[in-house]
């Protein structure tokens, strides 16, 4: 069954995470994605750890059904063979560093010339300008500046510390994936032709923080009642035999809390009957100390087990090897097994949406760096002697 953006082609010039995951996403939905990659290395993601030669596990994460041209755009017949693509080319996304685009002759106003139904996508650092315009940013970066870092902190030991995932990357490509579907649609429904799309990461992990971190800081005035910040009152919780995740935010969880752990009578405690009076910083350091007194005596299964019977959120705590076992990844079928010809077995996990009836058909393939340039090279027109010459002049690789 053809996906909802089945017909789409897509060109990515970009590289590591932001842009290659946003256009893997697209990929998922049913677009063809041309991955366009320098000579020699490619991808930078393909020299990490944990590959088959060129084939990483990052790299087939990010780049998982895209066809790969290896192509080198510091020459101008490299840039001619990109503006051959871009005139059927439905979007093309990019992060390199403001204003390298326009350097290299394939900035957004000369793309658009040459195809003005063109959807294209700049993801950067921090933006086209201002004092960090110029910076040179990886994730952790962004992290820092946003102010990730300094919530990720437990109050028992209050040290500000990185998000062990490249979280911004992957929250500025799910932001770009999202934008340049809404740019498909306003392009289709006649609202626009095409466009020019910039994606700071800074922008999009401070707006994607700001419904719980800044709840602290977007209503202001003497009229308004302050509460717990989120990243205030988050943390695991220690058993007899482990740790476990619980969390309550009403009145009858909190209810069912005191009942599972055998402790019924601070339900009508006045200090706790109310979240706010749970949350008066007495209360809240003396029914932390409770919990915690009470928790300590349950084995890990044993509370879980009761937390769920009076409907308390909790759940164990998995490691990365666990999930793989995990009853409900088994039964939602999320790990998909499938053999690459060279690099052998890969595991991933399956695109999460479930369509109705538009299922696209999941590429499971990963492309060597420039496996497809000859025959994306025919397909766009190039006659045999002129990919003999861009292979003598070194401009495409003579594999």
């Amino acid at each position: 069954m053809s996906g909802p953006l089945d017909g789409i082609k897509v060109i990515d010039i970009s590289a590591v995470i932001s842009g290659p995951m946003a256009c893997q996403v697209l990929c998922d939905q049913g677009a063809e994605v041309i991955k366009v990659e320098p000579l020699g290395m490619g991808d930078i993601t393909r020299i990490g750890g944990f590959r088959v030669g060129d084939i990483s596990a990052m790299y087939a994460s990010a780049n998982r059904g895209k066809r790969s041209i290896a192509l080198d755009l510091s020459q101008p017949d490299g840039i001619a063979v990109l503006k051959e693509m871009v005139k059927t080319a439905d979007v093309i996304v990019q992060n390199f560093r403001p204003g390298a685009v326009d350097r290299m002759g394939i900035g957004p106003d000369t793309l658009l010339e040459i195809n003005p139904d063109l959807i294209y996508v700049s993801i950067s650092g921090f933006g086209p300008d201002g004092p960090y315009r110029d910076w040179r940013v990886y994730d952790p970066i962004v992290q820092s500046v946003s102010g990730v870092v300094s919530i990720q902190q437990s109050p028992d030991i209050p040290i500000p510390d990185l998000v062990r995932t490249i979280v911004c990357d992957k929250t500025t490509a799910l932001t770009a994936s999202n934008a340049i579907t809404a740019a498909l649609f306003a392009r289709a429904s006649g609202k626009s032709a095409g466009q020019h799309i910039e994606i700071p990461m800074l922008d999009s992990a401070i707006y994607w923080m700001w419904p719980d971190v800044f709840m602290g800081h977007t209503m202001f005035g003497d009229d308004v009642e302050p509460g717990p910040l989120i990243y205030q009152i988050y943390r695991l919780q220690q058993t007899a035999d482990g740790h476990l995740v619980y969390f309550y935010a009403s009145d009858k969880e909190f209810a069912g809390l005191s009942r599972a752990l055998g402790h019924p009578e601070w339900i009508d405690d006045e200090r706790f009957t109310t979240a706010k009076q749970r949350m008066v910083p007495e209360h809240f350091e003396i029914l932390g100390s409770l919990l915690h007194n009470a928790f300590i005596g349950f084995p890990t299964t044993d509370i879980m087990e009761l937390l769920h019977e009076e409907e308390v959120p909790a759940a164990q705590v998995n490691s990365v090897d666990d999930v793989f076992s995990d009853p409900q990844v088994v039964n939602n079928s999320i790990i998909y097994e499938w053999v690459h010809p060279d690099a052998g077995l890969i595991k991933m996990a399956k695109p999460p949406v479930r369509w109705g009836t538009t299922q696209p058909e999941i590429k499971w393939s990963t492309d060597h760096l420039g496996e497809h340039t000859e025959d994306l090279l025919y397909e766009y027109g190039f006659a045999e002697d002129d990919i003999e010459n861009l292979k003598a002049n070194g401009v495409i690789a003579d594999i």
